[in-house]
């Protein structure tokens, strides 16, 4: 009788950088794992540097920076007793400095910040599910999945930039370009912090969490969990939401 053998199952064909990218929007489970076999994260970067670049210098040609810091003066009862104090000239000298100083902070933020932002978050979560379900996962995995988490944000760029052109300028809140949150919702005159609150209630971040949550688990499917793994995600987001509402509480 012949001897039979086994059929050895196909490894699964490497997925693209760019085909990552939009995987992990429109396909993310097996685009997840692939990562997790060969863990990459310097393409969803740099989109990410790339296109908040792009709507840094759109704000600035379409709205103008004049106009932004104006408005988050008109926003602020703290800074609006500031401006009064000042005579009316130093008022125009001020907001013009400032004016000067927001596109730098804008494209230091997405050079410099974002990827920071990004290596802690990634660090956290993996010392976090490394602690609690011994996940073994390394830095370059946890901080793959989290880049590649942030690509709906991808779409958020592109229809911020989008409604810049088609909006009146003074119509523009930079701050909420795209209505995605319970914050476009809120009036004007709504205090700052509630304001912070409802920005942080996003269609999008909500998505994202789901996005790094549903990563870890398909990188480590014996030991994370989807529910473990988003509880960590939730609650590293609570955090951030406390701290960021207790500062705009201050500053208000």
């Amino acid at each position: 009788m012949a001897a039979t053998t086994a059929a050895v199952p196909d490894a699964p064909k490497p997925i693209s950088a760019i085909g990552r990218i939009i995987g992990a929007i429109v396909n993310p489970r097996p685009t997840f794992e692939d990562i997790a076999r060969k863990p990459t994260w310097l393409a969803p970067l740099l989109v990410m540097i790339i296109l908040g670049l792009a709507t840094t210098y759109v704000v600035g040609q379409r709205v103008g920076w004049s106009n932004v810091i104006q408005r988050q003066i008109s926003q602020s009862a703290s800074a609006q007793r500031r401006m009064e104090q000042l005579p009316p000239d130093r008022r125009a000298e001020v907001i013009n400095q400032q004016a000067k100083i927001a596109p730098i902070i804008g494209y230091a933020a997405n050079i410099i910040i974002f990827p920071i932002a990004c290596l802690v978050i990634a660090g956290i979560l993996m010392g976090a599910l490394n602690a609690t379900a011994s996940a073994g996962l390394d830095f370059n995995t946890s901080f793959g999945i989290v880049t590649h988490a942030y690509m709906p944000s991808v779409i958020t760029f592109l229809l911020a930039i989008l409604i810049m052109y088609l909006k009146s300028p003074d119509q523009i809140d930079v701050q909420n370009v795209v209505a995605s949150n319970v914050g476009a919702l809120l009036s004007s005159d709504a205090p700052r912090w509630l304001v912070s609150l409802g920005g942080s209630i996003d269609l999008f971040s909500f998505w994202m969490m789901a996005l790094m949550a549903l990563g870890f688990s398909v990188a480590r499917p014996k030991k994370v969990t989807m529910s473990k793994a988003l509880t960590w995600v939730v609650v590293f987001w609570a955090v951030y939401v406390v701290i960021k509402v207790g500062l705009a509480a201050a500053l208000s």
